[in-house]
């Protein structure tokens, strides 16, 4: 029902591609981050809630439509809805059924409910198309909430210290994941601008997220003392850093489980704190969909689909040209 092709994935029945990475006729988008939503489509399809984020990255001109979960189209004959992934706000696995044959594209996806993403929901059907970021045993994700209290711990050595606490996390997905879940022990949010502006598109659009203020020029470096300041990773090296000082910065990523990598990455603190699934993640949405064949995408794609193969799933790797999303050394 699905191919694979130079495109993107396409169905043929229904003429539309899925998160293609060539500019098509008709996209339907799992997600807002760049490698799977692109610009240059005649139209797109999401939901709802990832409208005003599609609009945000690609501008308000483009022709897209949004749909709720759940909520069923018709295109071409060929029946479309889309379901929570739980990887950002308005992410969604796209259900394709045609025929009496259902397929599930998952895009990304993360098990774990940080409560402002939406719950994942595994879908039942008989082929299954799963990421792969995180597919290795090594990455087991402690409950984020045990995450959160290690970044309050941190801030808190940060003050004692004199030091300002900076987090680089991802502008779009990472950093409200943040903000929502530190509203409660973060007295002050400074944020980067690419975190501001896509937190004005989710505060205009109802999503329960607290104040937070603009880092300029002209922002007072007493403000800095006590605070949370949030940036993007393309800020981690930049000059843009150094009005900080002296500060400590920590990165939330889930490559942050494996030892050294804060290190290398000249950080002096890594949160280990993922919008992705972890192995276990990945292995218990196989198993709860009953997918009778799993095609794997980017990740660790080679690594999943042998030992799905070991434990007597049809399961084959794919090519594609998902997992380059910019400034994601956070994800």
């Amino acid at each position: 029902m699905l191919t694979f092709t130079d495109k993107g994935i396409y169905c043929p029945a229904g003429d539309f591609y899925i998160d293609p990475w060539k500019p098509v006729a008709r996209a339907v988008i799992t997600h807002a981050h760049s490698d799977h939503a692109r610009l240059g489509n005649q139209h797109y399809l999401c939901t709802k809630d990832s409208v005003p984020f599609l609009q945000l990255r690609l501008g308000k001109e483009i022709s897209v439509q949004g749909l709720a979960y759940g909520e069923t189209i018709y295109i071409n004959g060929v029946t479309v809805s889309f379901h929570p992934a739980g990887h950002m706000i308005g992410s969604a696995q796209v259900k394709v059924t045609y025929e009496g044959q259902t397929w599930v594209a998952s895009g990304d996806y993360k098990v774990e409910n940080d409560g402002i993403s939406g719950e994942f929901e595994p879908q039942k059907c008989h082929v299954f198309i799963t990421e792969s970021t995180f597919g290795l045993p090594i990455y087991h994700w402690k409950p984020q909430q045990a995450i959160f209290s290690d970044i309050r711990t941190w801030m808190n050595e940060n003050e004692q210290a004199g030091k300002n606490s900076v987090l680089v996390a991802y502008s779009l997905g990472k950093a409200q994941r943040l903000l929502y879940n530190l509203q409660h022990s973060v007295s002050r949010f400074l944020v980067h601008g690419a975190i501001f502006n896509a937190h004005e598109v989710c505060l205009q659009n109802g999503w329960p997220l607290p104040p937070v203020e603009l880092i300029t020029p002209e922002t007072p470096k007493e403000s800095y003392k006590g605070s949370l300041i949030i940036a993007p990773p393309s800020s981690a090296d930049s000059t843009w850093m150094k009005r900080f000082n002296p500060y400590s910065l920590g990165v939330c990523s889930g490559w942050m489980q494996v030892r050294g990598n804060a290190r290398r990455s000249n950080v002096d603190a890594g949160f280990p704190i993922s919008d992705h699934a972890d192995w276990r993640g990945l292995l218990q949405t196989i198993k709860q969909t009953g997918a009778e064949k799993i095609f794997v995408t980017h990740g660790f794609t080679s690594v999943l689909a042998r030992y799905l193969q070991e434990n007597g799933l049809s399961a084959e790797e794919v090519k594609t040209a998902y997992g380059s999303e910019e400034e994601e050394i956070t994800s």
